[in-house]
């Protein structure tokens, strides 16, 4: 019996090799094609693969930092709004004491102003205690209860701390989130620490009765309403300057991520059209391989019988 010789059967072993390899690259290609990403795993390209892994982390990182960035904006607006809204009840409470120092005022006047004052007084405990969609505390610092607390007598006082805390939104950018409430009512006037709900709870009750001189009493308010207004303005352009700063970072992020995601696509994307030109080359090249090897093995069997 003739046996097939060792140099038929290194060339069917090598055909069979070659076609082999041709379908492990078509269905490679047909995978790319239908996933539209080039690099399976990481055997397809080292460093094309090592390139996405850091993408990948810089994209997560990205993310963190967006939300960080998103919800510090939401909360910066609002304590802005709440300030500007702060801003707007003491200059109202200033128009009011402006009023009451008129000595012809009559009584019934000045306990109309005095009843405005309190329902302002009850405007400011609001907003000086409003919070962050999320509950928190906007004006408490890093506290987790009130900002102000009122005890039996009336008396407002801030139960907050000053470390407001910072938030990262970029590399190396950190963003403070908000301000202390104690900075925003709490001042000087008159070279005596006072704050803004005394100031318009003081006065209402002076023009109830409570001071000899109404009149006197509100002539005196007015120069701490005026430091009072002066404190409310400043850290209201104060928050607004940092929520700029935070629109700044939002925009870099956004360019950031699109140049992360062109950078992915550049490393890791299927280019369609190549890939599908060699795909239906290496079809070709299959078919061919195939046609050869049949027509050989073929004639190598003829001859082996």
């Amino acid at each position: 019996m003739t046996t097939v010789g060792n140099s038929t059967a290194a060339y069917f072993n090598r055909s069979l090799s070659q076609m082999a390899e041709l379908r492990g690259s078509i269905e490679r290609l047909q995978t790319q094609v239908a996933t539209g990403q080039r690099i399976e795993r990481a055997s397809d390209d080292p460093t094309g693969a090592a390139r996405l892994r850091s993408l990948d982390r810089l994209e997560r990182l990205g993310e963190i930092e967006e939300e960080n960035a998103a919800k510090l904006a939401q909360d910066l607006t609002f304590a802005a709004d709440q300030v500007g809204g702060v801003a707007n009840v003491i200059a109202r409470a200033r128009e009011l004491a402006l009023s009451a120092a008129s000595d012809t005022l009559p009584e019934a006047a000045r306990n109309a102003i005095a009843e405005e004052l309190e329902q302002l007084g009850e405007e400011l405990f609001d907003r000086a205690n409003a919070t962050s969609l999320t509950g928190e505390p906007l004006f408490a610092g890093t506290a987790a209860g009130p900002a102000f607390t009122r005890d039996g007598a009336g008396s407002v006082t801030y139960a907050g701390n000053n470390q407001i805390g910072s938030v990262r939104v970029a590399p190396g950018t950190e963003i403070e989130r908000g301000v202390a409430g104690n900075d925003v009512f709490e001042f000087s006037a008159g070279g005596a620490p006072t704050n803004t709900f005394a100031l318009v709870d003081g006065l209402a009750a002076a023009l109830r009765g409570g001071a000899a001189d109404p009149t006197a009493a509100a002539q005196a308010a007015l120069e701490g309403l005026d430091v009072a207004l002066e404190s409310a303005t400043r850290n209201q352009a104060v928050l607004g300057t940092r929520l700029a700063w935070v629109e700044v970072v939002q925009q870099n992020q956004a360019d950031r991520s699109i140049s992360v995601a062109e950078q992915r696509s550049e490393v890791g994307d299927t280019d369609i059209a190549s890939a599908i030109a060699q795909l239906q080359q290496t079809l070709t090249a299959l078919e061919a391989s195939q046609a050869s090897f049949a027509r050989v093995s073929s004639l190598s069997l003829f001859r082996a019988l």
